[in-house]
């Protein structure tokens, strides 16, 4: 099964992307969903009224859904979740996720993330896989997390996950944030191409290839029209070729004001670039 989020876990709608893309590879049919009524404080995450046909009025509420697909020449089949973080009842959640994957049998749960970094939109996106089980990390080639801090759902459910007894894994892009809020293609190809390698099975993503392009090609020319903007980031280019991703606490509080100019500069600019 292979799990992403709309929301904190779900940096420039990379993960959700991601999934969705899986799913419309394989033609997915839903056949499951989950009542958010349960999970969600709608006056935070708001449903949406629509129009079909231009008359008739209808409520959209946070989705929650199960897709499944046959894979050719697979061992497996395919199972895709797509939702929203829930802000209510984590838990039971978690329960009633894990019930749907223990009905399915479901051997291995793949969750999808991405994270706003100090990376630059020129170089390749970093995606890091994690698991809790030594057994899974040196199988799948992942490693153990050391994060600490702060969790959203993605890490709440691979907890609850492990805790089960049913193996979970996470792959996490990092996403440039001086442009968190512009939908990023190129780390949803990342996540996709990662997702392809671990499950074992072909993933075309050519119009995403495509948008990727556009993307980072849009993101430069929206850059190079500030002279600190373009400074800025080219001194994370050299990070990422100098193979330090790790930077000291001193190197990052000296980043943070320039950083917030690049990100009210690429706002304020970021309209004429499509």
């Amino acid at each position: 099964m292979v799990a992403a989020f709309e929301g904190w876990n779900d940096a420039a709608d990379a993960a959700s992307t991601a999934a969705s893309h899986v799913a419309r590879t394989y033609d997915a049919t839903r056949f499951a969903s989950l009542d958010p009524e349960d999970f969600y404080d709608f006056t935070e995450t708001r449903p949406r009224v629509t129009l079909e046909d231009g008359v008739t009025r209808r409520i959209q509420w946070p989705a929650n859904d199960w897709s499944a697909a046959r894979l050719p020449d697979a061992v497996h089949d395919l199972v895709v979740f797509t939702g929203v973080e829930p802000q209510l009842k984590w838990r039971s959640f978690c329960e009633a996720f894990i019930d749907v994957a223990r009905t399915l049998r479901v051997e291995m749960v793949l969750t999808l993330g991405a994270l706003l970094a100090d990376v630059a939109h020129t170089r390749p996106v970093r995606v890091t896989g994690t698991a809790a089980d030594p057994e899974l990390v040196a199988r799948l080639h992942l490693q153990r997390s050391r994060y600490q801090g702060p969790t959203g759902i993605v890490g709440v459910l691979g907890d609850a996950l492990t805790s089960d007894g049913i193996p979970s894994a996470s792959l996490w892009a990092a996403v440039p944030h001086y442009v968190g809020q512009t939908p990023s293609p190129k780390a949803a190809l990342a996540l996709i191409e990662r997702t392809s390698a671990l499950i074992g099975v072909p993933i075309s993503a050519v119009d995403l290839e495509i948008a990727s392009a556009a993307y980072e090609r849009q993101v430069t020319e929206l850059v190079e029209r500030d002279p600190d903007v373009a400074e800025y980031v080219s001194q994370l280019e050299q990070d990422s070729d100098d193979g330090d991703d790790e930077r000291d606490d001193e190197a990052l509080s000296s980043a943070e004001s320039l950083a917030e100019e690049v990100e009210r500069f690429l706002k304020e600019h970021g309209s004429s670039g499509g």
